[in-house]
């Protein structure tokens, strides 16, 4: 392949990446047996939540690189998550508090008041009804502090490394797998997203890889996604999860360029359904389980009729609500 990998297509088709990975992780959450011979390719779909994680990185650095305000970020940033997340949260954590014997996820008033507020529930018992929302405002929190220290002192770019060595630390290093070994789901996803910050920076001076390189793009493609197949098919629950989400990261890096080599030759509607998934994927998140998939899976449908039910009747639901906070929020 002689024609250059331009990094820059990354944030290019941003958006239609960012939809692709709500895709992946709405098909990855609608039921398959086993025996069904795409069930490991299937989910493998949780990646899609590794490709948004990478995606935001992107997405942060240009922000803080253009206007490198602490304020004017987390404003941008509460705009953006906190009204949808407020009225979907509540949606779920009033009913759930009401109808379940001790409160559910809120055994009391205060709890409540919390979950709705930061999703509390996810940092006390690994509540993962909504775990994303809570997990990426407190990356969120960090990403000024991570920005500002990689602008004055480049090295600490490494800092994703120390970031594994730490998943590793939650899940077999005794202090700290007492204290927050619960939380593997979240620590195990701070090194994609350092990563995407780190890669922001490329993508924004619109570096380039030589075009031998895309062979080492392939071979990492292949043998990380053979590996996460594997651990799906047939090592599921008799290993650390963390130890796939490590294999996640190559996988993650790998797929985003090749996605975005793919999208060049994409038709422009398919690239346009995409981009509108991608506007409205909080919306999805936080809709498409609770709201939608919970009351289809009853019908038994089948898998490709209960995915393309879900999904479409998801993506209805996530544009209203899109449309109404927006006429709210202004």
């Amino acid at each position: 392949m002689k024609r250059p990998i331009e990094l820059s297509d990354i944030s290019r088709y941003r958006g239609e990446l960012m939809g692709l990975a709500m895709l992946f992780v709405m098909l990855f959450h609608v039921w398959m047996p086993r025996s069904n011979p795409m069930y490991g390719l299937v989910r493998c779909g949780n990646v899609g939540v590794d490709i948004f994680l990478l995606l935001s990185g992107v997405g942060l650095w240009y922000s803080w690189s253009k206007t490198p305000s602490a304020k004017h970020f987390f404003k941008r940033r509460l705009l953006r998550i906190y009204p949808a997340w407020v009225v979907m949260a509540s949606l779920f954590y009033i009913p759930n508090y009401i109808n379940t014997p001790g409160g559910g996820y809120s055994p009391d008033i205060p709890n409540l008041v919390a979950n709705i507020l930061v999703g509390w529930s996810f940092w006390r018992v690994d509540d993962l009804t909504f775990w994303f929302v809570p997990a990426i405002m407190a990356l969120y929190i960090i990403a000024p502090a991570y920005m500002s220290l990689i602008r004055r002192y480049p090295a600490y770019r490494w800092t994703p490394a120390l970031a594994m060595v730490l998943a590793v630390m939650v899940q077999y290093y005794p202090p700290v797998h007492q204290a927050v070994g619960h939380l593997e789901i979240f620590f195990s996803r701070v090194p994609i997203f350092l990563i995407g910050v780190n890669l922001g920076a490329w993508v924004k001076e619109r570096r380039t890889l030589d075009g031998q390189a895309m062979w080492l793009v392939v071979a990492a493609f292949v043998m990380s996604l053979a590996m996460c197949v594997e651990f799906e098919e047939a090592w599921r629950g008799r290993f650390p999860l963390f130890i796939e989400r490590m294999v996640y990261i190559p996988l993650t890096l790998s797929m985003v360029v090749l996605l975005a080599q793919m999208l060049r030759k994409t038709p422009l509607a398919v690239r346009r359904a995409l981009a509108f998934i991608g506007t409205i994927s909080l919306e999805l998140y936080l809709i498409h389980i609770q709201f939608v998939m919970k009351y289809i899976t009853p019908y038994k449908l089948g898998y490709c009729l209960t995915a393309l039910t879900m999904i479409a009747v998801s993506l209805v639901l996530a544009w209203l609500l899109s449309k109404i906070i927006s006429k709210v929020v202004g």
